[in-house]
């Protein structure tokens, strides 16, 4: 599956100009146990297009708040990981834990962003950690009518 992918990255390489990162991108994806590695699923996660060139990833992350999560944005790569902390002791009866059912889970999960897309900020509320992008089109990208002379 790699050489194949591969090659057809070869083969559009020369008929596009300007692309050569999303290129470069894909073939590090196709490099190693990049498809082999399971999937984690933790945690849940919707991407959801807010505007037109806007979007909000969120993350469910009941039980944690601001203390318990980072996040990190570089080389187009945002990462959202827990932060640990220190273990607390098995309490007694008078209001304290007795039994610890509900683990906090570490995790760490990352979404590529493209380099015309900034990151506007984050908020963590009622379990939902929302992270706000929008997508900056110069104005050399935009559509433009090409008068005929």
């Amino acid at each position: 599956m790699s050489k194949n992918a591969l090659s057809i990255f070869n083969q559009l390489r020369p008929v596009s100009v300007g692309f050569d990162n999303i290129f470069d991108h894909f073939e590090r994806m196709f490099e190693g146990d990049f498809f082999e590695t399971p999937t984690v699923n933790y945690p849940p996660y919707n991407i959801v297009k807010t505007g037109n060139n806007k979007y909000d990833i969120e993350l469910a992350l009941a039980g944690f708040n601001k203390k318990d999560v980072s996040i990190e944005y570089a080389d187009n790569l945002l990462t959202i990981k827990s932060v640990k902390k220190e273990q607390a002791e098995q309490k007694d009866s008078e209001g304290n834990v007795l039994h610890k059912g509900i683990s906090q889970r570490y995790f760490s999960k990352s979404f590529t962003i493209s380099e015309d897309t900034e990151v506007k900020g984050a908020e963590l509320k009622d379990g939902l950690l929302k992270i706000s992008l929008e997508r900056i089109i110069p104005e050399s990208k935009k559509a433009r009518t090409i008068e005929i002379n």
